[in-house]
C-alpha cells in the first residue's frame, strides 16, 4: 500500500500542471496577474502559469465588434425631440489598458455615446440634423476614438442608424415633400410645353421660308419665261417687218431704204385702224395726222395691186 501515495501525489501535479496550461486562440489575449499585480499579456500559442500564484485576470478579443444602442431622444437646436439610435464600430487594441482603464468598458462607451451625440445633435437645427449624417458620423467617431484611447479601445466608425423625428413635424415633412414633387412636376410640364411651342414656331418658320423661296422662285421662273416669250415676240415682229420690207422693196423697186420704212409704218397705222373697229364703239374718230396716212397707205396699196395687174 505503500506505492498509492506516490501515485497520488504524481495524479496530482499531472492535474496541477494541466490545469495551469492555457492555448491562446487567434484575435484573442489573456491579461496575466501575479499576486493581484499585473504581469504581462498573452498571445495567440501555449502557456503556462505559476499555480495558486498566476492567474488570467481577463480575457480579451481582439476582433472588430458592434455595439448597437437603442433608440435615445435628443433634442436639436430648434427644440425638436427626436430618437436616434447608433451603431459604434469598435475595437481593442491594448488589453492591459482595456482590463485596467475603466471600469465596465461597454457601459462607459454607451454613456458617452449618449451624451456625446446630444451635444452633437444640440448644435444643429431639424434640417441639418437630417442632412448631416455624414457631418454627424464623423465628429462622434473622432471624439469617441480620443475618448476612449486609454481605455484600449480604437473606435473605427460611428453610424446613426435612424433618426426618426415627431409624428407632427413627420407629417409636415411629407407634405413638404409633396409640394416640392408637384412643384417638379408643375416646371417640368412648363419646360416641355415651352419646347415643344419652340419646335413648333421653328417649324412653322422654316416652313415659311420654304414657301417663300419656292414662291421666289417661281416668280422667277415666270419671270424668265415672260422675257423668254417677249423676246419672241419681238424677234417674230422684226422678222416680219423685214420681210414686208422685202415684199415692198421688190414690189415698187425702191432701193432707199428708208422709204420702205414709211411705208411699214402706214400700214402697222390701218392694222390698228382695223383692231378698232371690231371693237363695240360705233362711231371711230380719225386723227387729222391719220387721216392723211391712211390716204397714203391706200394710195400705195392700190399702187401696189395696179403693178401688180401690168
Amino acid at each position: 500500500m505503500e506505492w498509492i501515495i506516490p501515485v497520488v501525489l504524481v495524479l496530482v501535479v499531472i492535474i496541477i500542471i494541466a490545469k495551469n496550461i492555457r492555448v491562446v486562440q487567434q484575435s484573442q489575449a489573456f491579461v496575466i496577474e501575479r499576486l493581484g499585480a499585473f504581469k504581462e499579456v498573452w498571445g495567440v500559442g501555449m502557456h503556462m502559469k505559476v499555480p495558486f500564484i498566476d492567474k488570467v485576470a481577463k480575457r480579451v478579443s481582439l476582433k472588430e465588434q458592434v455595439l448597437d444602442y437603442p433608440p435615445q431622444a435628443v433634442i436639436t437646436k430648434d427644440n425638436v425631440t427626436m430618437q436616434i439610435d447608433t451603431v459604434v464600430y469598435f475595437q481593442i487594441t491594448d488589453p492591459r489598458l482595456y482590463a485596467y482603464g475603466v471600469e465596465m468598458p461597454m457601459m462607459a462607451m454607451e454613456t458617452l455615446t449618449a451624451t456625446t451625440l446630444r451635444n452633437i445633435i444640440g448644435e444643429l437645427e431639424l434640417d441639418q440634423t437630417l442632412t448631416s449624417r455624414d457631418v454627424i458620423n464623423t465628429k462622434m467617431r473622432s471624439i469617441l476614438d480620443e475618448a476612449t484611447d486609454p481605455w484600449g479601445i480604437k473606435v473605427n466608425r460611428v453610424e446613426l442608424k435612424n433618426i426618426l423625428p415627431p409624428a407632427d413635424i413627420q407629417s409636415s415633412m411629407e407634405k413638404q415633400m409633396k409640394a416640392e414633387r408637384d412643384r417638379r412636376q408643375a416646371i417640368l410640364q412648363a419646360e416641355g410645353q415651352k419646347k415643344s411651342a419652340i419646335l413648333i414656331a421653328e417649324g412653322e418658320r422654316e416652313s415659311a421660308i420654304l414657301r417663300a423661296d419656292a414662291e421666289k422662285q417661281a416668280a422667277i421662273l415666270k419671270a424668265e419665261a415672260e422675257k423668254q416669250a417677249a423676246i419672241l415676240r419681238a424677234d417674230g415682229e422684226a422678222q416680219a417687218i423685214r420681210m414686208v420690207q422685202q415684199a415692198m422693196a421688190d414690189s415698187l423697186g425702191m432701193l432707199n431704204s428708208q422709204a420702205p420704212n414709211d411705208q411699214v409704218v402706214k400700214l402697222k397705222a390701218i392694222q390698228a385702224m382695223e383692231k378698232l373697229g371690231d371693237g363695240k364703239a360705233t362711231k371711230i374718230i380719225i386723227p387729222s395726222e391719220m387721216q392723211g396716212l391712211v390716204g397714203m397707205a391706200t394710195g400705195l396699196v392700190e399702187g401696189v395691186a395696179g403693178e401688180k395687174s401690168k
